[in-house]
This record gives structure tokens, sequence and C-alpha cells, in this order.
């Protein structure tokens, strides 16, 4: 765990035990991938942003822990269908679901966590949360769709891409925010403050990993540099390279989006960073982050929203 979870540390470890239990299935299939899912563990910031929000606006009650839970059941289930897409074999420094079971059984138990969601969602019984964590799954879906369709195409725009990881990355950290200001009381300024810090903090948190992708290390990332690469996904580092570099530089990455090839990955990574593209990049997360804490000055000052400003820096200077 990371010190911002000291925060809510009773909080985290009772959503832990909620998605234990709410994992239980007539199937043990199910059960066995959600607990393999479940022990791979992972930062689970989404959970803990509506802890921290939660929190952070006095909220005395249990609901937020059921918050968090579909907040990261939502989020598996995306990784689930993620990784079968884009045909993963390491996720957190472990094989992949559909490296262990197959695609079929993955992409099922994601089915199961999304419902599982829903009817947590249908139990909290407020039409607010259902409509904001309804739209938000249907937005991920649609940004996962259009960055499928991106894949291998060299001239996707920066405005394009930023549009594919608001949908895909930022809005579910948006939602996070924003169900536990809704369940709270909190005002419309209040409620739209902290959606929009979600948004950023999901932002940056994308734009650095989209970074790391050329600049991490397997050990370190849990997955294998290069990934995007090879799934020829235009990522904002490749878009500026492309941009700043020759024609020669440009015309190498180019190919390389087209093949979905990373067999030239170190002369790409050179290229990153010999034009800039590397800095260009976490200075946008950078100004994700200052607009994130931006937000937070309308909450009130206390331990929950210091946590809340060291998830938004810890976005930016992660290497994992």
């Amino acid at each position: 765990m990371l010190p911002f979870h000291d925060a809510v540390k009773e909080d985290f470890a009772a959503v832990n035990q909620l998605i234990i239990d709410q994992l239980h299935s007539d199937v043990d299939l199910v059960e066995n991938i959600g607990h393999y899912l479940v022990e791979a563990g992972g930062k689970r910031l989404r959970p803990l942003l509506v802890l921290l929000t939660a929190r952070a606006l006095g909220y005395d009650g249990k609901q937020h822990l059921d918050l968090a839970a579909i907040i990261e059941f939502i989020h598996t289930a995306t990784l689930l269908h993620d990784d079968v897409v884009d045909m993963s074999q390491l996720r957190r420094g472990r094989p992949t679901a559909n490296a262990n079971w197959g695609n079929a059984p993955s992409v099922l138990v994601g089915d199961f966590l999304y419902s599982r969601a829903f009817q947590m969602m249908v139990a909290i019984g407020s039409m607010d949360v259902m409509a904001i964590l309804s739209d938000a799954t249907n937005v991920i879906s649609e940004g996962e769709v259009q960055q499928l369709v991106n894949a291998k195409k060299p001239d996707v725009s920066e405005a394009d891409y930023l549009t594919v990881i608001d949908k895909k990355t930022a809005v579910l950290f948006a939602a996070a925010c924003e169900v536990a200001a809704v369940q709270s009381g909190a005002s419309t300024t209040v409620r739209a403050a902290l959606k929009a810090y979600g948004h950023h903090v999901g932002m940056a948190f994308q734009l650095v990993d989209d970074a790391l992708d050329y600049t991490g290390d397997a050990a370190t990332l849990g997955k294998n540099v290069g990934d995007d690469l090879a799934e020829g996904k235009p990522t904002l580092p490749l878009i500026y390279a492309m941009g700043a570099g020759s024609a020669e530089q440009s015309a190498l990455i180019a190919d390389a989006i087209r093949q979905g090839d990373a067999s030239k990955l170190a002369d790409i990574l050179a290229i990153v960073q010999q034009t800039g593209a590397m800095t260009y990049t976490l200075d946008c997360a950078k100004h994700q982050v200052n607009q994130a804490l931006a937000q937070l000055r309308l909450l009130p000052d206390n331990h929950y929203t210091h946590a809340m400003a060291q998830v938004a820096e810890f976005a930016l200077g992660r290497n994992y």
C-alpha cells in the first residue's frame, strides 16, 4: 500500500473484503478468475478516490464501500476485455487471465463483473449514481472501440488521442469522485469540482502510463515495454515524435505503427528522447495534475484532501 492509502486504511480493508464477498458464484471458474485478479493487487486508485472523496466531505455511512467495490469491478471487467483485445500476456507482473484460462473465460468473467457491479448499483437505490456509472461504462466501451479503430493509424492527431484517453481512462476516475460526492450530499459546485479533479487525475495517469511504455522496464511496470508499439497504438510520445522529428524518423515510427512492429523499438526509443517527445508528454501530464490540484481548493482542508493531492502527484511521479 502507498502512503495515501493510510488515510482510509480501515475503509480500504473493508472494500477488499467486500470485493471478495461479491465475487461469490456457483460457478467455480468465475471465482477462480475473480480471485486471481483480486490477488494481483494493483494500486486500486479508483476505489481509493471514492473512499477519500466521501471522507473528505464528511460522509459517515457505509455505502461508499459499495461504490468503491462497484468502481473496481467495472475497472477490472474492462481490463479483462482489454487484455483479450490487445492479446496481452502480462499484467501487474503476472500472466493475464486470458494467458492462463483463454479468451472466452476472460470475456465471460468480465461480463459477470459488469453485471455484478450493476446489481450492487441497484441495491444502493440512487438514480443519480446509476446514471453516472451507466454513462461512464458506456463511454469507456466507446473509448475502447475508438482506440481499436485508431490502431495502426499513424495519422491520429493529438486531439483524437486525448479524446480516447478521456473516454477509456479519465471518465472512470471522474465517476469515482462524482458518485462519492453525490452519496455525500455535496453541492452542485463541489460535485462538479470533484468530477473535474477525477478527470484530470485520470488524464495524467494515462499520459504517464503511455510515457512509461517508452521509458520503463518490464520488471517495474508489470507489463512488457513496447507493448503499445506492438499493438500499433499511436500514443502521445509517438504522435509528438513524428511531428518533431525528421522525415526519416517520422517515416520509421509511422511504419512501425502501421505494422504493429516493435522490432525497431530501440531506434524509436532514441527518437522519442531526441525529439523531446517524452518531456512534452510528461509536461502535459503535469498540466493535468495542476488542474486537478486546483479543484481541491473548493474542498474542506483535511487529511483526506491532502491524500487526494498526493494521489494526483503520484499519478505524475510514478514509475509503474
